[in-house]
């Protein structure tokens, strides 16, 4: 389901002053980033993810992919930080970035 407007607005509220918790390199999306992509959105629901690539189309492209693959939506760019979100099935309210 797609996030609302107002629901974007508010987590980035929240997202900024997170600090990034994943660095996507000139590797791009290996299956170890993919794994603590998923365990860190599993653990906190919204995270910030530094891409450390120097295109604007290859980060665009790899950022969708890395949304894609794990079901997170997209919350907002800016310049190489993705702000990025997925509703955990279960809150761990001790670690979501939402809860505390």
């Amino acid at each position: 389901m797609p996030l609302t407007a107002d629901r974007k607005k508010a987590l980035r509220g929240i997202g900024h002053n997170l600090k990034p918790v994943v660095t996507v390199a000139g590797n791009g999306l290996t299956e170890g980033v993919l794994e603590e992509l998923n365990r860190a959105l599993d653990d906190h629901e919204l995270i910030k993810v530094k891409i450390a690539l120097t295109e604007r189309d290859v980060r665009q492209q790899v950022i969708e992919e890395m949304c894609a693959q794990t079901g997170a939506e997209l919350v907002q760019i800016i310049g190489k930080i993705a702000l990025i979100f997925r509703k955990a099935q279960e809150p761990n309210t001790k670690l979501s970035n939402l809860l505390r």
